[in-house]
């Protein structure tokens, strides 16, 4: 499991003083960033490679409210991917002062190859060091029909 320790700042409350939706939302983007740099996927290196993570979506689940004051962990584990690594599966918890777990994200997403703007898969030696120590223990494999799993479409404007 990868953890990353964040202090709640007055900035990241909403009206009711406590830990925004959009916060957690950042939280969780920040720690998955701090995770890509730890295995290796600098800004640098994905840059050559001409590729990037995208988010699918994010669902969020609140527990318990996080309070001014309050530092919180958000952990991060590997909860499924696809063969090639085109597609990845996050599991984020929020983590109180106290080791409580205050809330969830789940979050879907791929890589983008920059240049052709379509999705593509890690190249080999990143895919090995994507695997590993992250896994949650319901791992699952991920195929490209799970990315679509919500079967939300589009409904654009009538014009």
């Amino acid at each position: 499991m990868f953890l990353k320790e964040f202090e709640v700042r007055w900035s990241d409350l909403d009206a009711n003083r406590h830990l925004s939706n959009v916060s957690y939302l950042t939280y969780a983007g920040e720690t998955r960033m701090a995770f890509l740099q730890e295995i290796g996927f600098s800004h640098k290196k994905l840059f050559r490679l001409n590729i990037g993570p995208i988010v699918f979506n994010e669902q969020l689940f609140y527990f318990n409210e996080v309070l001014p004051d309050d530092n919180i962990q958000v952990s991060l584990e590997l909860a499924g991917m696809s063969k090639d690594g085109t597609f990845f599966e996050f599991e984020h918890n929020f983590y109180n002062n106290k080791g409580v777990n205050v809330g969830r994200c789940e979050m879907m997403g791929g890589w983008l190859n920059l240049v052709k703007r379509k999705l593509t898969p890690l190249p080999g030696k990143m895919l090995n060091k994507f695997r590993g120590n992250f896994e949650t223990k319901i791992f699952k494999e991920l195929r490209a029909e799970d990315t679509r799993k919500w079967n939300k479409k589009p409904k654009n404007l009538s014009k």
